[in-house]
């Protein structure tokens, strides 16, 4: 509430007065890159932001446009269907410094070499898109965020064309932000189940700029065409203002791999046991199939009701869909056992044709993916059998 409050006090008392202030000859603008933290997963991407520096008008401010509050009402429900809102707040630049500095992060500022008539168009702007009547928008990851309207501001406002001359190697979007989050294996399966096979088409130079640091790269070596054909570099000097703490990264064993071989032996070792004891535990199944079925209900929502661009389509629909609940109903109850029986002939026929054919979906498998997807393939033909057989 008290940081709202002076958020407020910002918007309404700061914004109107800066707004009748001109900046002068000593006016700066310049792009701060915070490099990445291991404190949050929204931080582990990096950060960028723009300040305004003019010291003889005593005006030092960032604008950030990564701005959300997490205790809204809601906030998962909309930031899994797509409907995250951000918001530009405008910050003393100091303040913002000091926060990232408690994470550990470096930050880098990049002036821009811009005419003063620029300086005037960004800062202006700036000042309107801080306003709370234009502050909040609608965040997407890749192509609406913290980083790209930054960059989208500055080209917008430039007397001239930005040429970005830095080179890059061709990367997928998955490629690009799982390196982001090489540290954090189970934030790479989440993502990796979430995200559907838009996510594994190459970026290009341009797109690759959702991502802070790349930026930063891409500013050092960009240069502002004007009309008349001269050219003038996009940043003329760059500073580093916080040095990166190094952080400890927390390993662990249990990796989704190792998990999912442990629970592909178990599901093995138990089956085996059932086959060689001519039994049937009703439970495991249930369980399997009942939680495959709460996945694909999730993975269904991201794909065919979330807004988000990356989710549709989602190969993955093919081994967790939510007619798993169905199966798993059907196993449970003795008296559905026919009905058992064609669910998991079905199922174990399905996933033997994407396990022949996985190569040819155009779509990344995390290598965790592949146990489970065995287990169930396992649990259904073993099930198939055991109907043949006359096992109870």
């Amino acid at each position: 509430m008290k940081r709202l409050f002076l958020l407020f006090i910002l918007s309404f008392l700061i914004f109107p007065l800066q707004a009748q202030i001109k900046l002068t000859s000593q006016a700066q603008i310049s792009i701060l890159t915070c490099s990445p933290s291991e404190e949050k997963v929204f931080t582990v991407y990096g950060h960028t932001a723009v300040r305004v520096y003019d010291p003889a008008n005593d005006l030092d401010y960032v604008f950030n446009y990564g701005i959300f509050d997490f205790n809204k009402p809601n906030f998962i429900y909309r930031f899994t269907k797509g409907e995250t809102d951000y918001k530009l707040e405008a910050t003393y630049f100091l303040n913002f410094l000091a926060d990232y500095q408690r994470r550990g992060s470096r930050v880098v500022e990049q002036v821009l070499d811009l005419t003063h008539k620029e300086k005037e168009e960004i800062w202006n702007a700036l000042l309107t898109n801080a306003r709370p009547e234009n502050a909040v928008y609608r965040y997407n990851f890749f192509f609406d965020n913290c980083a790209t309207r930054p960059v989208a501001l500055i080209e917008r406002y430039l007397d001239g064309e930005v040429v970005y001359n830095h080179e890059t190697k061709p990367q997928t979007f998955r490629q690009l932000i799982n390196y982001s989050m090489r540290n954090k294996p189970w934030l790479i399966f989440g993502t990796e189940l979430a995200l559907g096979s838009p996510t594994d088409r190459t970026a290009t130079p341009h797109e690759e700029l959702f991502l802070p640091l790349y930026v930063e790269a891409a500013f050092d070596k960009a240069t502002i065409k004007s009309a008349d054909g001269s050219e003038r570099n996009l940043v003329s000097h760059k500073k580093v203002l916080a040095e990166e703490v190094p952080q400890t990264v927390e390993s662990t064993f249990f990796t989704p791999l190792v998990l999912s071989l442990l629970f592909l032996v178990l599901v093995s070792c138990f089956t085996f046991y059932e086959w060689k004891c001519k039994k049937y535990c009703r439970g495991l199944d249930v369980f399997l199939f009942f939680i495959a079925g709460i996945a694909g209900i999730i993975l269904f929502f991201l794909a065919f009701i979330s807004e988000h661009p990356a989710t549709y389509p989602n190969w993955l629909l093919i081994w967790l869909h939510p007619l798993h609940l169905i199966g798993a109903v059907f196993i449970a109850v003795k008296k559905f056992n026919k009905a058992a029986y064609w669910y998991h002939f079905i199922n174990f026929a399905v996933l033997t044709l994407m396990m022949l054919g996985w190569h040819f979906i155009p779509q990344h498998f995390n290598a965790a993916f592949f146990p489970l997807i065995a287990s169930m393939w396992l649990r259904s033909g073993f099930s198939v059998y055991r109907y043949k057989s006359g096992i109870a």
